[in-house]
C-alpha cells in the first residue's frame, strides 16, 4: 500500500459544513485498486462520489445499501462522468455504501473504508441478517486466522467491528451446543484478530457464540493460540475462549456456559493462557480445566462453589465471587490503581469516538454498569486523532503526534526507520487487530520501535513490537534519567506484546524487549517473548541467530504490573532496580536453546542460570504475588539447568509471595524456588507461600548491564510537551 501524506491526515475538520475525509481507498470485487474518493456535505446532507475510470463502456450504475453487506442495494442513479452526488443519502453518513458498476467490474466506496482502509470491517445489523457477519468472519477465517503452515507468522492484520444493535436485534443466528460444533453457528476468531463493539457498554452488541480453535494435537493443544482481542461486547451463548498469550478479553458481558478449555480433539487439552478483565459473567461459572495458569482482573462471577479450574497458578485481582484462595488459586481484594483501556465506539450523535477511561483506586468489580459506561473522558477520533494506516512512516506518525493527535492505528504491519516518539502529556497510542510496529531488515533503525518520553498521562495499548532489525529496545518508556512523579497521572501501558525472532533469517541482537524508567507506571497485560519457536531452524541455531538479554528492565520507581508474561529471555527476564515495584501474576518459562551451562550461568559464572524474576540487591521495597515458572529445557546438550526461579534481596520490605514451579519437558531442571530454598522440579510441583528477609541465601551483589543512552534521529525533538 502506498504512504498517506501527513497532510491528507491533519486536515480531517469541518469547513462549512464540509468534511473531507483522508486517503481515498478502494475496494473492488475483482481484487485490483481503483481510486476513490467521497466527501459529507453536512450543510447540504448530501454525499459526493469520485473515481478513476474502469470497465469499457457504457454508463456507471451507482446502488446504495446501509452497509458493506447489507440485504438490499438501491439504485440512486447512473452517469457517464467520473462522479456522483446522492442528494438524499441515510441520515447517518457512515450508514451509506455505494456499488459502482460497469461492465462486469464493482466497486464498493464509503466513508467508514475511506477512514479506516480494507483492514478494518464493520457491520450493522439494522440492514444485515443475524448471521451475515458470523458468515463473513469465517470466510476470512480461512486466508488471515489459521490460512497455510505459517499463520501464525502471517502479517495480515484486521479488526471486526459491531455497531449496536436496535430495537432488541442481535447478532445472534441462533443455534445450539458447544461453540466448536457446526450447530452452534459459532464466529470463529483467528490469529492477529480483534472483535470489538462499537456501543457504549457491553450489551449494546449482542452475539451469540465466539469460538477460538486449537490448531494443535487435533485442537487439544491451545499453546499456541496466540494474537486476537476481544472487547465491548454481550456473548449470549457459549464464549470458548480457548487461548494462550497476548490474547485479551475486555469489557464483556458473557452469559451462558464459558468454556476456557477445548472441547475437539482429545480430553487431554493444555492451554497456557490468558487475561480477561473488567468482564461479567451472568449466569455460570466458568471453567478454565487444563489451562496452565490465568490472571482475571475486576470481573464479576455469579455466585456457587463449582470449581474455576487451572493447574498451577490462577490469580483473581478485584473480582467479585472468586474461587478461595488455595494453593493454585490467589484471590486478591483490590486492583489498586487502574485505568482501562480506551475503545473505538459510535456516539449519539453517529460519529466515532474514543472512550478513555480514567484512573481507580481500590477497584473492585467492573468499571461500566448496565446503563453507562463508567467514569472517563470521550475524544472526537476525527478532530483529535490520526487514524494511521499500514504504509505510514514513522515520520509521518510522529509529525501526527507533534501535531497534537492521537494514534489510532488500524489493523497492519508498520515498518519503522526510527522509533515511534510519544513526547507529549497524555498522548495515546491505540492499536487494533493486534497491529505491529517492526523493524525490517533494510530498514536504519538502531533505537527501537516506541519511546516514551518522561510524561503525565501516556497511554500505550493494544500494540505488537516486532524486530527483524538489531536495536537497543523494542519499547523504551522515559529517559535513562527520568525522575518526575505521575502518581496523580500515570503512565499506562496496556496489551503489549514484545516478540524477538521467529520469522526473520538474519542474526539480529536486542538488549532489552521493554525497559521502564519512568516512576508510577502501570502496565496492564504483557507478553514479552523471544520466541521459542518459529519459521525458521531452533535449537542452537535459535540461540545464536535471535539474541535478547532481558525481557522487561524496571528503574522507575512506583511501577505496578498486572497480568505479566514473559518468557525465554537469555539472561534475567525481569529485572527490577527500582523501589516499591509491584507485579501480580507472573507467567514463565526459561530459555529452552541455552546450548550449555557454561553459557547459561549467572552471577559472573557462580550461579547456574538466571532467574525468570530478579529483585536487585539494592531495592529495599518491593511486594509481588502469584509467581510461576515452568522448566522446559527441550534445546540442550541434556546438562542445562536453572538454580533459581527467583531471587530477591533478604531484606524485610521485599515480599515475595504464591510461588510455584514445576517442569514440562526436557532433561533440565530448575533447583529451587527463591534464594535457594523451596525444592527442585526433579520431584514435581514446588510451591513457596511467602518469602521475605528469610532463610535462603542471598544472591551476589552484582552491577547489571543496563543499555546506555542512544542518540535519536535528528527530526525527533526530545523532551518537549
Amino acid at each position: 500500500m502506498r504512504p498517506i501524506p501527513v497532510a491528507v491526515f491533519l486536515t480531517i475538520t469541518m469547513i462549512n459544513g464540509l468534511y473531507s475525509f483522508p486517503d481515498p481507498a478502494s475496494v473492488r470485487d475483482q481484487g485490483d485498486n481503483i481510486e476513490t474518493s467521497i466527501i459529507y456535505n453536512k450543510k447540504k446532507r448530501s454525499i459526493t462520489l469520485t473515481w478513476a475510470a474502469f470497465g469499457t463502456s457504457g454508463d456507471y450504475t451507482i446502488t446504495r445499501g446501509g452497509s458493506r453487506l447489507a440485504s438490499a442495494f438501491i439504485p440512486v442513479g447512473s452517469t457517464s462522468r467520473l462522479t456522483f452526488t446522492d442528494r438524499k443519502p441515510n441520515g447517518n453518513k457512515y450508514e451509506n455504501y455505494y456499488r459502482i458498476t460497469r461492465n462486469a467490474t464493482t466497486i464498493i466506496v464509503s466513508l467508514e473504508n475511506q477512514l479506516f482502509g480494507p483492514t478494518v470491517f464493520f457491520y450493522d445489523r439494522k440492514y444485515e441478517e443475524p448471521g451475515t457477519a458470523k458468515t463473513d468472519i469465517n470466510a476470512r477465517f480461512g486466508t488471515t486466522g489459521l490460512s497455510g503452515a505459517n499463520g501464525e507468522w502471517t502479517t495480515k492484520r484486521q479488526a471486526y467491528y459491531f455497531k449496536p444493535n436496535v430495537n432488541g436485534q442481535s447478532y445472534d443466528p441462533g443455534g445450539s451446543g458447544s461453540a466448536s460444533s457446526a450447530t452452534a453457528n459459532s464466529i470463529e476468531l483467528g490469529f492477529y484478530s480483534h472483535i470489538g463493539g462499537l456501543g457504549k457498554i457491553p450489551s449494546d452488541v449482542r452475539l451469540g457464540s465466539v469460538f477460538t480453535r486449537p490448531h494443535l494435537s487435533g485442537g487439544a493443544n491451545a499453546t499456541c493460540t496466540f494474537w486476537r482481542s476481544m472487547e465491548n461486547v454481550e456473548v449470549t451463548r457459549d464464549f470458548a475462549w480457548t487461548v494462550s498469550q497476548s490474547t485479551s478479553a475486555r469489557r464483556m458481558l458473557i452469559g451462558s456456559t464459558s468454556k476456557y478449555i477445548s472441547d475437539v480433539g482429545t480430553n487431554n487439552f493444555w492451554g497456557s493462557g490468558g487475561f480477561i478483565a473488567d468482564s461479567r459473567y451472568t449466569s455460570s461459572r466458568p471453567n478454565w480445566g487444563g489451562q496452565q495458569q490465568w490472571y482475571t482482573r475486576n470481573s464479576i462471577f455469579p455466585t456457587g462453589g463449582t470449581s474455576m479450574g487451572g493447574s498451577y497458578n490462577m490469580v483473581w485481582q478485584g473480582c467479585s465471587n472468586p474461587p478461595a484462595s488455595d494453593s493454585i488459586n490467589t484471590s486478591i481484594p483490590v486492583t489498586p490503581m487502574i485505568r482501562e483501556k480506551p475503545f473505538l465506539f459510535i456516539d449519539k450523535d453517529g460519529d466515532y469516538k474514543v472512550f478513555v477511561p480514567a484512573w481507580q483506586k481500590n477497584r473492585a468489580g467492573v468499571s461500566w454498569s448496565p446503563t453507562g459506561s463508567g467514569e472517563g473522558k470521550i475524544q472526537d477520533l476525527l478532530s483529535q486523532w490520526y487514524v494511521a494506516r499500514e504504509g505510514d512512516t514513522d515520520i509521518t506518525i510522529n509529525n501526527a503526534l507533534k501535531a497534537g493527535k492521537n494514534i489510532f492505528f488500524t489493523p497492519g504491519h508498520y515498518t519503522l526507520d526510527a522509533p515511534i516518539q510519544v513526547n507529549r502529556t497524555n498522548a495515546i497510542l491505540l492499536g487494533a487487530g493486534i497491529a505491529s510496529v517492526t523493524l525490517e531488515p533494510s530498514a536504519k533503525n538502531k533505537w527501537g520501535c516506541i519511546y516514551a518520553d518522561d510524561k503525565d498521562g501516556i497511554i500505550i495499548a493494544g500494540l505488537l513490537m516486532d524486530s527483524f532489525n538489531s536495536t537497543t529496545y523494542q519499547i523504551r518508556v522515559g529517559n535513562e534519567d527520568a525522575a518526575a512523579d505521575h502518581s496523580v497521572n500515570p503512565i499506562l501501558l496496556s496489551d503489549i506484546t514484545c516478540r524477538v525472532g521467529g520469522v526473520q533469517s538474519k542474526n539480529i541482537q536486542i538488549q532489552a524487549s521493554m525497559q521502564i524508567n519512568s516512576n508510577n507506571v502501570v502496565g496492564d497485560h504483557f507478553w514479552l517473548w523471544r520466541a521459542d519457536h518459529g519459521s525458521q531452524a531452533g535449537g542452537k541455531a535459535r540461540w545464536t541467530r535471535d539474541r535478547c538479554r532481558n525481557g522487561l528492565i524496571v528503574t522507575g520507581d512506583d511501577v505496578t504490573l498486572y497480568g505479566l508474561f514473559a518468557e525465554h529471555y537469555q539472561e534475567y527476564e525481569v529485572v527490577w532496580l527500582g523501589e516499591r515495584g509491584r507485579t501480580f501474576f507472573l507467567q514463565n518459562e526459561p530459555p529452552y536453546d541455552a546450548p550449555d551451562q557454561a553459557s547459561w550461568s549467572s552471577q559472573e559464572g557462580r550461579v547456574d542460570g538466571y532467574a525468570a524474576f530478579k529483585v536487585a540487591n539494592t531495592v529495599k521495597e518491593h511486594h509481588s504475588t502469584g509467581l510461576g515458572s515452568y522448566a522446559v529445557f527441550t534445546g540442550t546438550d541434556g546438562k542445562v539447568n536453572k538454580s533459581n526461579a527467583f531471587e530477591v534481596p533478604n531484606h524485610p520490605g521485599v515480599v515475595l509471595e504464591k510461588m510455584c514451579i514445576t517442569r514440562f519437558a526436557g532433561p533440565g531442571q530448575i533447583r529451587n524456588v527463591v534464594n535457594g530454598i523451596g525444592g527442585s522440579t526433579a520431584t514435581g510441583v514446588k510451591r513457596v507461600a511467602s518469602y521475605s528477609n528469610g532463610s535462603g541465601t542471598q544472591p551476589y551483589d552484582e552491577t547489571f548491564g543496563l543499555p546506555d543512552g542512544v542518540s535519536y534521529p535528528e527530526y525527533i525533538e526530545m523532551g518537549k510537551k
